[in-house]
């Protein structure tokens, strides 16, 4: 860690804290945000960690507040951290890895509010728009973005892209391997040259082959990243996590454990989280949120000063239809959404968890919220549990929502976490794929979108409450 890095770090609390003098040689350095740090303030008690990051006596800096407060911060001492030796990897190549997900025709697909996209892969990249008006057959308005020849496939091996060119995937620079495809639809914007698209594939071990993101980065040339398992197993493609490195500031002279200013704001910050009914009054029964003031859209937004994370479409169980539909009922098949930090798992009639899993920690699951029929009634009486849309001159059911309550009690609020889950039938060419997207419109206070096919077949079975039954 170097000079410049500290004045990054301990910056961020001068508004509150005030000056800072470092007891710290070095250069300084050109700032940057890829290596994480946490603040923490110890008492008298502390003793420094035996494991991670090291820590010296002369390495540290002397923070004073504006109310004279004094406190002693430790550094820790920064290194590259764990390298892969892969001088000595003999295995298969990138290409090679992939090649199973090449040949069986495997296809991924990502559902956003017009366009869908369909990644066949090593075939073909397709952007199309199914639309049915009345009375009439369904039209379809396509484009393919790329196509990749069967002879250009021994020529995969140059388009590999050197380990030392990254992405930035969800703010971790992650090495890939880039695919290229062209000779896609002309393009009228660019002289009728055809379309173009890279591919980048990122190792994540618990994906399956998810479309993470789709970008025209110039007219008519697009960037898709796909997220999978094969990669990991070479060494430089393996996905590595990166430590929050922790920064120890103890009270000197008489000083508060934590400065009386730092103390105050945060004091305030969890008071303008709570909502309005927590704030003005702490007895009444906390309101489920009313799920018709937000939609249900999956392009990259802001909801109630939330933003909402666009999760890619993967493909559920491949089960004859009657029997998924049973198990999805029953509770006992449940579906799962998220590529980033936290998943999600839900499970009909039953919970909705929020999850991450971490190959040291094991797996940290979070209620948000369990299944209770009477609540959900309850609920269902005083709010919208089911819309409807005019589909070939038949009203058929659009939407669907239940209310699943007490899950795990928030420290923000004081009270257990809730959800209402929005469940919405979404056509597809792919009958089994399913996108699933969390919002946080309130603090603790959740809603989870589920569209898929297989939604579409048990819609109209909704009861005036929105419970859904096998269809006769």
């Amino acid at each position: 860690m170097t000079a410049g890095v500290v004045v990054v770090l301990i910056g961020g609390l001068l508004e509150v804290c005030g000056s800072v003098s470092a007891n710290r040689g070095g250069s300084p350095a050109a700032f940057t945000d890829e290596i994480p740090f946490k603040i923490t303030w110890p008492d008298a008690e502390f003793t420094l960690p035996t494991s991670g990051a090291l820590y010296k006596e002369d390495d540290f800096v002397i923070m004073t507040t504006t109310e004279k407060e004094k406190y002693k911060c430790l550094l820790p001492s920064l290194t590259a951290g764990e390298e892969d030796n892969d001088k000595e990897y003999s295995g298969p190549g990138p290409g090679q890895l992939l090649e199973p997900l090449f040949k069986r025709s495997s296809c991924s697909y990502r559902i956003e509010s017009y366009w869908t996209y369909e990644v066949c892969h090593g075939k073909h990249i397709r952007q199309y728009h199914e639309e049915k008006e009345t009375g009439q057959k369904i039209s379809v308005q396509e484009y393919f973005l790329g196509n990749l020849d069967q002879k250009n496939k021994d020529e995969e091996a140059e388009n590999v892209k050197s380990t030392d060119e990254t992405e930035n995937i969800e703010g971790q620079l992650t090495p890939y391997y880039s695919l290229e495809m062209g000779n896609g639809t002309p393009c009228v914007l660019k002289q009728d040259q055809p379309r173009s698209t890279s591919v980048l594939y990122v190792c994540h071990p618990e994906a399956k082959h998810e479309i993470l993101s789709v970008a025209e980065v110039t007219t008519c040339e697009y960037e898709v990243v796909v997220l999978t398992p094969l990669l990991c197993a070479h060494p430089k493609y393996r996905f590595k996590t990166s430590p929050v490195n922790a920064i120890f500031c103890q009270a000197l002279a008489g000083s508060p454990l934590r400065p009386q200013r730092l103390a105050q704001l945060d004091k305030e910050q969890e008071e303008q989280l709570k909502p309005p009914f927590m704030r003005k009054n702490m007895t009444e029964e906390v309101p489920p949120v009313r799920e018709e003031a937000f939609t249900s859209t999956h392009k990259p937004m802001t909801v109630g000063g939330q933003s909402q994370i666009t999760v890619g479409t993967t493909h559920i169980s491949r089960l004859t239809d009657d029997q998924l539909i049973k198990e999805f009922l029953s509770g006992s098949y449940c579906l799962h959404g998220g590529v980033g930090w936290w998943k999600y798992e839900f499970c009909y009639g039953k919970h909705v968890h929020q999850y991450h899993e971490d190959k040291e920690q094991g797996k940290n699951t979070v209620v948000v919220g369990s299944w209770n029929s009477e609540e959900h009634i309850e609920w269902a009486k005083k709010n919208v549990a089911r819309s409807y849309q005019l589909k070939d001159d038949v009203q058929k059911v659009k939407l669907v929502s239940h209310f699943y309550g007490h899950g795990d009690v928030c420290d923000l609020t004081g009270k257990p976490r809730q959800v209402i889950v929005k469940l919405k039938c979404k056509e597809s060419e792919s009958p089994h794929a399913v996108t699933v997207y969390m919002l946080e419109p309130q603090t603790c206070q959740y809603i989870l979108g589920v569209e898929s096919p297989v939604i579409c077949r048990i819609l109209d079975t909704a009861d005036e409450h929105g419970l859904l039954s096998l269809s006769s």
